[in-house]
């Protein structure tokens, strides 16, 4: 209902617990878990993890968002880390079912210093107006869409978005062995076929470099799949 490519099921996903109305469907939902792009999946929200609290105490953060977070319930399990009272989170996305679970996710958590709103992280003012932030993340956004203005004009905003020192962890697919049979038999909420470009590390880091950023570090899964790297924001 919600999509291969969508929050809701990056958050199954994340669960990894196979389902299904008979042991063959159990059975069926575990190798679609365990398929290797979504193991993948699973080790880049340990890096994207590792890296945030890097970031928020490298920044000693008061305030970080997520563009397209969906849920976000990777950022709920790390401010539960955390108990400054004056940390705020902003999580943002299109799909107001995916920002729905969020919420009921973070109060079934008792965590209030988290906000959910509708946003299109492609906007650039929109993003821009979640500043000053000390920490922004993109994560499993621009692997969706082939169209390098389109990641240039999110970049640009993050860019007005961040303070200067501060950080942002980004994504990227430089390979991915299944990106034929994704095409062929995945889809989107709306139906259109899941068809990823992947960009090289030079060419993502080139993207995130003229927005004004300069990398710190990065992560990768063993496979090569999924990195997670971390940039700062240079001065004006």
């Amino acid at each position: 209902k919600s999509g291969f490519s969508s929050g809701q099921m990056l958050d199954y996903v994340y669960q990894n617990r196979p389902r299904g109305w008979t042991p063959f469907g159990k059975l069926i939902d575990y190798f679609y878990l365990n398929s290797i792009g979504w193991v993948c999946i699973r080790q880049r929200r340990t890096h994207l993890q590792s890296l945030l609290r890097e970031a928020l105490e490298s920044t000693q953060a008061k305030k970080v968002a997520d563009i397209a977070g969906g849920p976000a319930r990777y950022m709920l399990d790390v401010l539960q880390e955390y108990a400054d009272p004056e940390l705020r989170a902003v999580i943002r996305d299109r799909d107001e079912n995916g920002l729905e679970e969020g919420r009921q996710l973070a109060s079934r958590q008792g965590e209030a210093r988290i906000t959910y709103q509708s946003g299109d992280a492609f906007d650039s003012s929109e993003v821009a107006s979640l500043g000053p932030l000390d920490v922004a993340v993109v994560s499993g956004l621009y692997e969706l869409f082939p169209d390098n203005q389109l990641v240039a004009q999110s970049l640009a905003g993050l860019a007005k978005a961040v303070r200067p020192g501060g950080y942002l962890l980004y994504t990227n697919q430089p390979y991915h062995p299944t990106l034929e049979l994704i095409a062929e038999t995945l889809r989107h909420a709306g139906g259109k076929r899941w068809v990823m470009r992947c960009r090289s590390t030079a060419e993502m880091d080139a993207l995130v470099r003229e927005a004004g950023f300069e990398k710190c570090r990065s992560l990768i899964d063993r496979h090569g799949i999924f990195s997670v790297s971390m940039a700062r924001r240079l001065p004006e």
